[in-house]
């Protein structure tokens, strides 16, 4: 059975004790068995052993997630996921089975007393894979959904899907972080000044079953996160290690094969995977996808270091059916059937730990990255094509010491270089000939060193302080318009600060509250407007306050989230009929989110509800395109009749406005898969549904329908379709 665990305000501010004993499946004590800890967050690990009576424990951690294992001659290792809580003294018992190798993860909710030098944001929220990922598995290009991040995912999934967050126009990404977190790294996943968009981030490159956690803050308030961290940041945790086995999901369009490998030595952290997707989507205009990944992992352990190595591979190619008139039927679902995209690109990313001590560390970290992406859309104005290749390469520097409970200091630097080049815009003549538009070769380069410090002072105040510099050059050569060409640097000061209050034991009734101000940027397109032309800016600023109140009544945990972020104007999104960039804000956000959520010993079921204003802080118009409503409920149950588990998550997108007096339609969709394990024959079998009304990618266009007169604007997106499908798994190594 899994240990549920939910992580809730803590009362003093002490140090804890984590105890607990290892019994068999006939719950015998386990004397001489190895137990592992490790903490996600700064990659630091600990081991014990059980004594005569099968007892371990650990002295002096602080609060947040850890990462149990036990390991024991004769029985399948047991992996367990706890959020310590700061309070002194907790208890967590462990059990092994002979049934799975399966790592079992749990459900952490982060509490404010989670936060620490590594995770100084109050209002992060962590979400285990395993919860959310069944319930969709086999859909190419969303590796997980995310409750209350809405996700589009068109062209069958080649093209990166895109999450939102409440009131933020995140049309291609750009205002919104993405990480991988590798060891201790946190590997940046945005693309600056994509062919496609201002901050491309795209998780398609990692396979579903690599994820271990994903982890939402604010991005804001935490000095380790830069560039595009506007609104949020999304952080990927991956595995050290997966079951062996091989999955096949399908119906009768798409086919999805996923597969996974670990040395049978638990103690040898490594893994490979690879994933093959075929099919034609749901619309009427067959996609004919090919999407092809390969992900490997390696941990290598020596003296007091410890490397973590990933690498990623990945091909993809897609003819998506592009925008529609929404409630107007459309031949074949798509104006041009010519519509295609293809994308290739790999990274090896790195991460050496150096434990110097319990708590003092320093961490080297880098990648090297190649990407290729050529898309070919069509927004009513003719088929054009948007083509680039870039080289991305960075070397990070990190150390962190804990010197008392009250002090705790993080300093580092990072040093990143991107260089875009062939970035063209071409468009297709009468004869479907492309002809170039615009071409730019770019080199961006990042020097942000940082600091912070992080403690907590007279057992109710915890803080966190911190400053990140970056400093930003950008050279563009401009190949069709030399005197758009430019050589600039911009520097950027992020202050950042939360103060949280922990209400002592006395006070136990009182909520806890932080209040955060932090500031970000995302830098700017050069490719036209305010970045090219003279006395332009290379980056967009922002500011951003929020307010956490959480409270724990009867087991069930509630949560407020208050935020007010403030953009200077940017060069936010992409023009559908020109591809190039176009000038927005400057803008202002304020959003609401109230989560409550409730653990019982099979199961937990969450709600969460958002509501948003954004508005053009000149005009005082709506934001075009930015999410106003989203509300979601998300259940899991893993004791039914039959041996059944079931998932589920319902979810709607309110009306968002999109300009001129237009208004979205909404978008409600419910996914979930009841699966049936047999443990004893190693497979699992599982029903799947995605059951959808609305229209994805929702917005203006000035369009023409083939043989329908002359163009004019309307709303248009593409057609969101229901399907069930089946899932078979096999594991290699259940008895």
């Amino acid at each position: 059975m899994l240990l549920w665990v939910c992580c809730f305000g803590a009362r003093t501010a002490a140090a804890t004790d984590l105890t607990g004993n290892l019994t068999d499946p006939e719950g015998q004590l386990i004397p001489e068995a190895t137990i592992h800890l490790l903490r996600r967050a700064n990659s630091a690990r600990r081991e014990t052993k059980t004594d005569a009576q099968g007892r371990f424990s650990f002295n002096g951690l602080d609060g947040g997630e850890y990462r149990v294992t036990a390991e024991s001659p004769g029985f399948a290792v047991r992996t367990e996921t706890v959020a310590v809580q700061a309070n002194g003294q907790q208890t967590e018992n462990l059990r092994f089975t002979r049934l799975t190798s399966s790592n079992e993860s749990v459900t952490v909710t982060a509490a404010v007393s989670d936060g620490g030098v590594f995770e100084p944001d109050p209002a992060q929220r962590v979400m285990i894979r395993d919860e959310t990922l069944d319930a969709n598995p086999g859909r190419p290009g969303m590796p997980v959904s995310i409750p209350g991040m809405p996700v589009e995912s068109p062209a069958g999934g080649v093209k990166p899907p895109q999450y939102f967050v409440p009131g933020v126009a995140g049309d291609h990404g750009e205002p919104i972080a993405m990480f991988f977190q590798v060891g201790g790294y946190l590997f940046p996943n945005n693309l600056p000044s994509n062919a496609h968009g201002n901050g491309y981030a795209d998780p398609n490159v990692v396979i579903p079953v690599a994820i271990e956690s994903v982890q939402t803050d604010g991005a804001a308030f935490n000095v380790r996160e830069g560039n595009n961290s506007v609104n949020s940041s999304i952080t990927f945790g991956l595995r050290d290690r997966i079951d062996p086995m091989i999955r096949l999901t399908g119906d009768h369009r798409d086919l999805n094969l996923v597969a996974g490998w670990s040395p049978a030595n638990p103690s040898n952290r490594t893994w490979m995977g690879a994933e093959i997707s075929l099919g034609n989507g749901y619309l009427d205009r067959l996609e004919h996808r090919k999407q092809f990944k390969g992900n490997i992992s390696k941990v290598f352990a020596f003296g007091r270091h410890e490397l973590t190595v990933y690498g990623i591979g990945y091909y993809g190619t897609a003819f998506q059916p592009g925008l529609i008139p929404i409630n107007t039927p459309v031949p074949n679902d798509t104006i041009d059937a010519r519509q295609h995209e293809e994308t290739f690109n790999g990274a090896l990313i790195f991460n050496d730990v150096w434990h110097l001590t319990d708590h003092r560390q320093f961490q080297f970290s880098g990648f090297y990255r190649y990407y290729n992406l050529d898309v070919r859309p069509n927004f009513g104005e003719g088929l054009i094509r948007q083509s680039e290749h870039r080289n991305a390469n960075s070397a990070d520097i990190l150390y962190t010491d804990r010197f008392s409970k009250a002090v705790s200091l993080l300093a580092g630097v990072d040093v990143r270089r991107e260089a875009p080049r062939a970035l063209n815009l071409d468009k297709a003549d009468a004869t479907g000939a492309f002809i170039p538009d615009t071409s730019n070769n770019l080199t961006i380069n990042f020097y942000s060193p940082f600091v912070g410090t992080d403690g907590t002072v007279f057992h109710v105040l915890h803080y966190n302080a911190g400053y990140r510099l970056d400093q930003v050059t950008m050279d563009n050569e401009d190949l069709f318009r030399p005197t758009f060409s430019f050589n600039r640097a911009a520097t950027v000061s992020s202050p950042k600060a939360t103060l949280t209050f922990l209400p002592p034991e006395s006070a136990s009734f009182l909520p806890s509250v932080s209040l955060s101000y932090g500031q970000a940027f995302h830098t700017d397109d050069p490719r036209i407007g305010t970045t090219a032309i003279p006395g332009g800016t290379l980056v967009a600023k922002a500011r951003a306050y929020q307010l956490v109140a959480s409270k724990t009544v009867s087991k069930t945990e509630l949560r407020l989230t208050m935020t007010h972020v403030t953009t200077a104007q940017q060069l936010a999104r992409i023009s559908n009929d020109t591809g190039l960039q176009e000038d927005e804000g400057p803008g202002i956000l304020k959003s609401l989110m109230f989560k409550v959520r409730h653990n019982f010993p099979h199961g937990f079921v969450q709600g969460l509800f958002s509501k948003a204003d954004a508005r053009d802080r000149l005009t005082g118009l709506p934001t075009p395109e930015a999410p106003r409503q989203i509300w979601g409920i998300l259940a899991t149950v893993d004791k039914l009749p039959f041996h059944l588990l079931a998932r589920g998550q319902y979810e709607e997108v309110g009306r968002k406005p999109l300009g001129d007096g237009f208004v979205a339609v909404p978008v409600r969709e419910f996914h979930g898969a009841m699966i049936r394990p047999f443990q004893s024959k190693g497979f699992d079998i599982g029903v799947n549904a995605f059951i959808v009304s609305g229209y994805g990618g929702q917005t203006l266009e000035t369009l023409a329908l083939p043989g329908g007169g002359a163009p004019f604007e309307r709303v248009t997106g593409f057609p969101l379709k229901s399907y069930v499908s089946a899932s078979f798994t096999y594991y290699f190594r259940r008895h």
